[in-house]
């Protein structure tokens, strides 16, 4: 009896380890598991921070690129580019400028560089001051044109477009860039539109540009005026014209040399005349 009633008391002991070892095995299990989680969640975490991170630094980059608006702060200086109105061009070696016009009006409708075999055509619009223009006119695009593609590029959305010219199919790219209240648009064919030397030193180009878009009121994707080149000579002396002119009209009509005295007047000229007055009748 006495072996029988150890039995069982080893084996109640038994059981009750059992029962504790199951318990702490899965309090460590639990625990284990909390741990992973909160690992877990710290990952998750500190990814979205990078994320987050990377967004705003990748979005910093694109605010410090060109094409620049003329009244942005961080615009490069102008005083040696090429000055067509809307559009200020930065001096490329080894390029070449040719102006589209409007052969009745003569009005400038663009401007094309020309850079090895490679050209870039060149287009500023008038855009909304609240919204961008270039998502419209990129989904006009595609609409119409089902050998369009949309891909991203150095400047955002573009499109490669192929285009027949003298018989033969030429791929074109379509960039877009919307700025304060205007769109430019830019037109790369030859080896710009696929990649290597000329699309990086014509990519730079684009890069480096200035819109002056003016306070003319314009409808959207009305063509921002743009006029015959002027060069930095040409512009500083206009300015120097200008400085003249306003000096020379500061000027008092008839005003003597030297100090005044009693008996000097100075005659003031105006084209003002004498009209009649609310009592005279006529």
């Amino acid at each position: 009896m006495g072996l029988f009633g150890f039995g069982r008391k080893h084996a109640k002991q038994q059981t009750e380890g059992d029962v504790e070892d199951q318990e702490d095995q899965s309090k460590g299990l639990h625990e284990s598991e909390s741990t992973e989680e909160s690992a877990a969640e710290s990952d998750q975490t500190l990814q979205a921070d990078r994320d987050e991170s990377a967004a705003e630094q990748d979005e910093a980059e694109q605010s410090g690129k060109g094409p620049w608006d003329s009244m942005d702060p961080q615009a490069p200086d102008t005083d040696e580019y090429l000055d067509i109105g809307a559009l200020m061009l930065p001096f490329l070696q080894g390029s070449e400028l040719r102006l589209k016009a409007n052969s009745q009006t003569g009005d400038v409708l663009g401007a094309t560089i020309t850079y090895g075999s490679s050209s870039l055509e060149l287009e500023p619009f008038a855009a909304p001051k609240s919204l961008g223009l270039w998502d419209e006119v990129r989904a006009d695009l595609l609409k119409a044109n089902s050998a369009c593609k949309e891909v991203d590029g150095v400047f955002g959305k573009e499109l490669t477009l192929p285009v027949k010219v003298k018989g033969r199919n030429l791929l074109t790219r379509v960039v877009g860039i919307d700025g304060p209240r205007w769109m430019l648009r830019g037109i790369f064919s030859g080896p710009a539109a696929k990649g290597g030397k000329e699309k990086d030193v014509l990519d730079g180009y684009l890069a480096d540009l200035v819109v002056s878009r003016g306070d003319e009121p314009l409808a959207p994707r009305d063509l921002v005026p743009m006029h015959a080149p002027l060069t930095p000579n040409q512009r500083r002396g206009q300015d120097e014209d200008q400085v003249s002119k306003d000096k020379q009209a500061a000027k008092i009509p008839d005003r003597p040399e030297g100090p005044f005295d009693s008996d000097q007047q100075t005659e003031v000229k105006t084209t003002l005349s004498r009209g009649p007055m609310f009592s005279e009748i006529r």
